[in-house]
């Protein structure tokens, strides 16, 4: 059954089309590797192109599920075929298809090896990556959810770096443990609700405080590991180290993503009271992430790590709008979402390009190269200052939201998060600085700057960066009616966490630290 103003299974489409594009990628020959990077950039562009009516269409006026589609599918276990997205899931729908395109174009030379295998892990991802946005029956989602993790752990483990199989069975082993716990949860609201895996009705349910609380952090192992809060966040530079380039943009700009998002869809409607009772607890682990991350970059030499240690930074930025628990953090924490996968995706994306010409990633071996790079500079200047948040840029806005609710919600926590601003902006100047001014490094002169092909992947989130920060509404309208929605479930009752209650959680967790 459809229910959506397309009369066609848009969603079915999106999630089902790049998972035959790989298995029909499967078919093609090895040999002929030209058809098969055309065939994986033809696929993605096809989802791309199929994705934009969600949001062309999209009714921004309600917070009601959108383009849905319901089907019966295990009856013996009450499992259906059930999928929609609201203003918060179709946005990052929207990006994970955007990303995709770029992940082919980006990886179109650096590939030496296995290329089919390569693109075809590539389409699974992005397909999986779908599913889990628009999924809403638990078993449905669990699947995505866990399928997401096989070819990720490929691309990490087969075209890796050096120390690939140690990050990819690192990558692995964390987020399966997570989401075993994650499915001890559903299991257990399964039998609860006398067999019902319908997410949308799960919510609407009310649970007791004590089986809230459980189920909270059994949710919360999976999508703590996932985003990943500090101290979970252990996996993360490694695999961004050790993962080829595409990898490290659709880490960085979806899969880490998704914790948060859990956090939205599932922990905050399901369990509101225990949300509320957590709330200090996870802003200050929020906090700590935000100045722990931002201060172990300045200790870094490989580029890949250092922005990896800033994402573990700037994640906190959105755990801490979440469970501030007004319209302004959550809203700033989403936005912000979306804005550092677009930003920190490109990051990784110019790390990838100047790392096909030298093949180092040390940031020693660089020096003067907007005398050698300059069209590459000026895009890398773009993403850095996008990523400190300065006005004008899509970092901002989402900061500032952040900031704004974090300190309506706790004036302790939102100017300890605002410190992290200014940390960040201070490494990531340092970082500029040293990789393309001072005197310029023999081993750079002579390098090509960027290519039309290389161009054309980075060029649409230089864009984005202005576009989004000019005119932040055209997210925000997305995203108003489903928040305020959400926030009606969990607006706290009563008095506000103290202030003496969290800064005695942070100087606990800063002594351990």
């Amino acid at each position: 059954m459809i229910m959506n103003s397309l009369g066609y299974p848009v969603l079915s489409t999106l999630i089902f089309l790049p998972i035959a594009g790989a298995l029909l990628l499967g078919l093609i020959s090895r040999q002929r590797e030209g058809l098969i990077k055309a065939w994986a950039l033809i696929v993605t562009l096809a989802v791309f192109a199929a994705s934009l009516p969600v949001f062309f269409n999209f009714d921004r006026t309600t917070p009601k599920m959108q383009f849905v589609e319901w089907r019966t599918w295990i009856p013996a276990f009450h499992t259906d075929y059930l999928v929609g997205v609201d203003g918060i899931s179709a946005l990052f729908v929207l990006l994970s298809t955007l990303i995709s395109v770029l992940c082919v174009l980006i990886s179109w030379n650096s590939i030496k090896t296995r290329g089919k295998e390569f693109f075809m892990a590539i389409l699974l991802i992005e397909g999986a990556m779908i599913g889990v946005f628009c999924s809403l029956d638990f078993f449905l989602f669990y699947i995505f959810w866990e399928a997401m993790l096989i070819p990720m752990y490929l691309l990490i483990g087969v075209w890796g770096g050096p120390n690939r199989l140690y990050a990819a069975i690192k990558f692995f082993l964390y987020t399966l443990a997570g989401s075993v716990l994650m499915l001890v949860g559903i299991i257990y609201m399964y039998n609860y609700t006398g067999g019902d895996f319908n997410i949308l009705h799960l919510q609407s349910l009310k649970y007791p405080l004590s089986m809230q609380m459980w189920l909270f952090w059994a949710f919360f192992a999976a999508f703590a590991v996932k985003v990943p809060m500090f101290p979970f966040h252990t996996w993360l530079p490694d695999a961004h180290t050790e993962a080829p380039t595409a990898g490290s943009v659709i880490l960085a700009a979806v899969l880490i993503k998704m914790g948060a998002y859990g956090f939205l869809r599932f922990s905050i409607p399901m369990f509101p009271d225990a949300t509320r009772a957590m709330a200090v607890p996870m802003m200050a682990l929020s906090v700590v992430a935000i100045i722990y991350g931002a201060i172990v970059c300045f200790a870094q030499t490989d580029l890949k790590r250092l922005i990896a240690y800033s994402s573990v930074s700037h994640m906190g930025f959105v755990t801490l709008g979440i469970f501030a628990l007004n319209i302004q953090g959550v809203e700033g924490g989403i936005l912000q979402m979306l804005n550092h996968g677009i930003v920190t995706g490109a990051l990784f994306l110019s790390i990838g390009i100047i790392y096909d010409r030298t093949h180092s990633r040390q940031i020693a071996d660089y020096g003067g190269a907007a005398s050698v790079l300059p069209v590459y500079a000026g895009f890398f200047m773009i993403f850095a200052l996008a990523a400190i948040g300065l006005p004008g840029t899509n970092g901002f806005i989402g900061e500032f939201l952040i900031i704004l609710g974090g300190f309506t919600a706790n004036r302790l926590a939102g100017v300890l998060a605002a410190t992290g601003i200014i940390i960040g902006a201070a490494y990531m100047l340092w970082l500029y600085q040293r990789v393309f001014f001072t005197e310029v490094n023999p081993k750079l002169k002579g390098l090509p700057d960027i290519s039309a092909r290389e161009f054309i992947a980075i060029a649409p989130m230089a864009l984005l960066v202005f576009w989004i920060g000019i005119y932040p509404n055209a997210l925000l309208g997305f995203l108003h009616p489903s928040v305020q929605n959400l926030v009606g479930r969990f607006a706290p009752q009563g008095p506000q966490p103290s202030l003496s209650a969290l800064g005695s959680l942070l100087k606990a967790l800063f002594a351990k630290v």
